[in-house]
């Protein structure tokens, strides 16, 4: 659990040290960016890892049924993450589309995913999620886009789906069956 708790800390350092600490992040100019990139790759690796390494510790045991509100959420947060990037109308409605549909994916799977690394690490990136979108609301004030459309949402509705379609893909692949049943 060590790499998974290291991945955690360093994921959330990487994204608030901008945030929490503008001074020194400056100083580092351009490579910085580098730096961040570096260290939310690191904290990726570290997470898998060490999610994959943890005991399977059962904390509390989900209904089979919650793998359909797994699913239906998670084709929600893939199209809300589309949006983000392709301007629809809910752009315009939600500040934060991206890191919206990030908590959305975390719950999702807290959902499904009873034991003790699952809550670690959906938990941990849902609590970051929220605070991230906390300290940024502080920071800065919210100019609205009002360059949105529904094409915009159509195109969100398309990455989304080729986002699902992806994390199906990659889920089958490490053994794990999103509709249920076996791998």
């Amino acid at each position: 659990m060590i790499l998974l708790v290291a991945g955690l800390v360093l994921w959330i350092g990487a994204h608030l040290f901008k945030r929490v600490a503008p001074g020194p992040r400056a100083r580092l100019g351009d490579p910085g960016k580098g730096l961040v990139a570096l260290a939310l790759v690191l904290s990726v690796v570290l997470m898998v890892l060490g999610y994959r390494a943890a005991p399977y510790v059962d904390v509390w045991y989900p209904p089979l049924w919650l793998k359909h509100v797994n699913n239906l959420l998670m084709l929600a947060a893939f199209a809300l993450f589309g949006n983000g990037a392709a301007k629809g109308t809910l752009s315009a409605r939600i500040r934060h589309p991206q890191l919206t549909a990030f908590k959305i994916w975390a719950v999702a799977h807290l959902l499904v995913n009873g034991d003790l690394a699952s809550i670690l690490l959906f938990g941990g990136l849902l609590a970051w999620a929220v605070a991230e979108v906390i300290v940024i609301n502080r920071s800065q004030p919210w100019d609205r886009p009002t360059d949105v459309s529904v094409k915009g949402d159509l195109k969100a509705l398309a990455i989304g789906l080729v986002l699902y379609v992806v994390a199906v893909a990659i889920h089958l692949w490490a053994g794990v069956n999103p509709f249920g049943g076996g791998g």
